[in-house]
């Protein structure tokens, strides 16, 4: 049977996954934390090498029988990090995140010189955000001027580990659009964006080649040897995690949501056509495969559930048991989660704020019930986006850590009114990395099947997870999401100011 891996590479920690493509299931994993360089300005970053250690710890944790057996793997990784590699193909300065906010006065240079949001979205379909990559360049030729001098290749994260595992300096157009300057209608990029990082070099050079979703290149002979893989393993194009989770819940035909319930908060759909707001409410992204990715990201999900918790130093089992004890909306207490500054919505001086206070619902049932919500009001932010652009759902899938809340499933389909099913691989960026791997495999082998069969055909749901939108419980979240966008209008111009 034909083995393939996927890697995903995230903030917090290294997974590896190795799938059977005959019987269907998982037949090894492996994990391996990471660490974060933080700094009271925004800075987060790592080192490069952190992750690659990180791999080869993955694989020694796998049999040298399965490794072998590999015969192709893909790799998602975190979005939007700062890679800048010289002509030796070595690092000359630490990966700056997706989750760096101290390049704010970046954004805003780069867009002025832009023209403004509205032309920024013009040239490209997407504001600049501090999240996304173009400032984090700017900043680092104002701040790392010898690294910017030694820099003659931009990679992301997962592009780096493909160069690592290959070779070879490729970018593929999903996780290429979270960099904020690729033209994501055309899938090209936008000299005006480019010009406006840094007017004295032409960036174009900088830049490598684009593959198809459905590429593979031949892994580097080297690495195979220091992994226990076979010389013969193919690597796919991979992609930025969400667009790899994607994959992994089976979204890649319109009509199915997917929520994420991390870290950070995610919501997306996959369209046919570009979908671009420019109100600019969602990043409009590429998928890793036909097609767009239209997708709402919050700083602050579980986030907000955890820092809930360990304030009231409650296990996740007690904070679960202790939702049986309120009721949606809280008893009118309200959180805005925004802890870590906050992109969806763009305040990244954000800060926390808890609302409705009263002696009866300043309880820790109330605020764990507070917690979960507001970080699902945010998502539903989106939700209400994507519905005013046209789009229209039938299912959410749902996936992340909080998909294995039962209380958490039935919010998200009370909250959003569908019904809700779990894919059964919590993994969902892994899993699609090693879908797209086979993908890729099977289109090296000359079989044009089209993706959706081979997703439909592996990605399984637990019907035991599935959740049904209850009448009175979406009667309720509609009072309580107007309630929540009232606040969060009242106290934003706080932090834009």
């Amino acid at each position: 049977m034909t083995l393939v891996a996927g890697i995903d590479a995230g903030t917090q920690s290294v997974k590896l996954l190795v799938y059977d493509t005959g019987r269907r299931h998982v037949v090894a994993a492996a994990s391996a934390a990471l660490a974060l360089i933080e700094r009271d300005d925004g800075t987060r970053e790592q080192q490069a090498d952190w992750w690659t250690t990180a791999i080869a710890d993955c694989f020694a944790q796998i049999g040298p029988d399965i490794r072998q057996r590999i015969r192709a793997l893909g790799v998602s990784g975190q979005q939007h990090g700062f890679v800048p590699v010289d002509a030796a193909g070595a690092v000359v300065a630490p990966v700056k995140l997706w989750c760096d906010t101290s390049t704010q006065a970046e954004c805003d240079a780069i867009m002025a010189a832009v023209g403004g949001e509205a032309a920024c979205i013009a040239a490209a379909g997407n504001p600049i955000l501090a999240g996304y990559t173009a400032s984090k360049l700017a900043w680092t030729r104002t701040h790392r001027p010898d690294a910017w001098r030694a820099m003659r290749t931009v990679l992301l994260p997962h592009d780096y580990l493909n160069f690592w595992l290959t070779g070879e300096r490729f970018m593929e157009a999903g996780d290429a659009s979270g960099t904020g300057w690729l033209d994501v209608r055309t899938r090209r990029w936008s000299p005006e964006l480019l010009a406006a990082i840094d007017p004295e070099r032409d960036l174009t050079l900088c830049l490598p080649p684009l593959l198809d979703a459905d590429a593979s290149v031949p892994i580097r002979a080297a690495t195979a040897e220091s992994l226990g893989l076979s010389p013969d393993v193919r690597v796919s194009v991979g992609g930025g995690d969400n667009m790899m989770a994607a994959i992994g819940t089976g979204n890649v035909v319109p009509g199915r949501l997917t929520m994420s319930l991390g870290t950070s908060g995610t919501l997306f759909a996959h369209a046919a056509q570009p979908v671009v707001d420019d109100a600019a409410r969602w990043a409009a992204f590429c998928a890793s495969a036909d097609g767009w990715l239209p997708l709402i990201c919050t700083m602050n999900c579980t986030v907000a559930t955890e820092t809930i918790g360990r304030l009231l130093g409650l296990s996740t089992a007690a904070r679960e048991a202790l939702l049986a004890d309120t009721s949606p909306g809280a008893d009118g207490l309200l959180l805005l989660p925004f802890f870590n500054g906050e992109r969806t919505p763009n305040l990244p001086a954000g800060r926390g704020c808890l609302h409705g206070m009263t002696p009866s619902n300043m309880t820790p049932a109330h605020l764990v019930r507070a917690a979960m919500e507001g970080a699902t009001c945010s998502l539903r932010s989106g939700f209400d986006a994507f519905l005013d652009a046209g789009l229209r759902f039938d299912t959410l899938l749902l996936t992340g850590g909080g998909s294995r809340s039962a209380a958490w499933r039935q919010m998200a389909a009370d909250m959003l009114d569908l019904p809700v099913s779990v894919p059964t691989q919590p993994e969902g960026a892994a899993f699609g990395a090693a879908l797209q791997a086979l993908w890729a495999l099977q289109r090296h082998a000359g079989d044009r099947a089209p993706l959706v069969d081979l997703v439909d055909a592996h990605v399984q749901l637990d019907e035991s997870a599935a959740a049904q939108p209850d009448a009175a419980s979406v009667d309720a979240y509609r009072t309580h999401y107007r309630a929540f966008v009232r606040h969060l209008d009242a106290i934003a111009p706080l932090y834009r100011a």
